[in-house]
């Protein structure tokens, strides 16, 4: 069955919300998360070994947590779109790297942090926009160096 024009503009908007995710995270943008989260979303990063808590208190974990690693990229893939009216679940799986440098180093160089999973939303149509009041971090895999 052909998809509908807002069912077409809300999967879009949507995919944006997700890019401004992980560019918010990998450029240390913490204000742009504003965008993407609700104020009383839920972020659950328990299964990486980070925090559970409302938007900004999590802003303020990565802020003081990600710096250490200033080479930051999120690739988001395999996107699943589930709307019911102004509510939505969204799946992505994701990678991820951390590095403790944006310079060219060994792929084996201590520091260096990859990982992957599944980011688990619940999203919500605002007047603003889609955004996400819940946001659970599926860890599948990680190595470190």
């Amino acid at each position: 069955m052909p998809l509908t024009i807002q069912e077409l503009s809300d999967r879009l908007l949507i995919g944006e919300v997700l890019a401004r995710y992980t560019l918010g995270i990998d450029t240390g943008q913490w204000d742009l998360l504003d965008t993407v989260f609700t104020p009383d979303a839920v972020v659950d990063y328990t299964s990486a070994g980070g925090v559970k808590g409302v938007r900004d208190e999590v802003k303020g974990w990565l802020a003081e947590v990600l710096p250490t690693w200033p080479g930051r990229q999120h690739l988001i893939g395999a996107v699943s779109v589930s709307v019911d009216g102004d509510e939505a679940i969204v799946t992505a799986s994701f990678t991820d790297t951390l590095a403790p440098t944006r310079d060219a180093i060994s792929a084996s160089a201590p520091g260096l942090i990859r990982g992957g999973g599944w980011y688990h939303h619940r999203m919500t149509r605002t007047p603003d926009g889609w955004r996400s009041r819940e946001l659970v971090e599926e860890q599948l895999w990680r190595t470190m160096q």
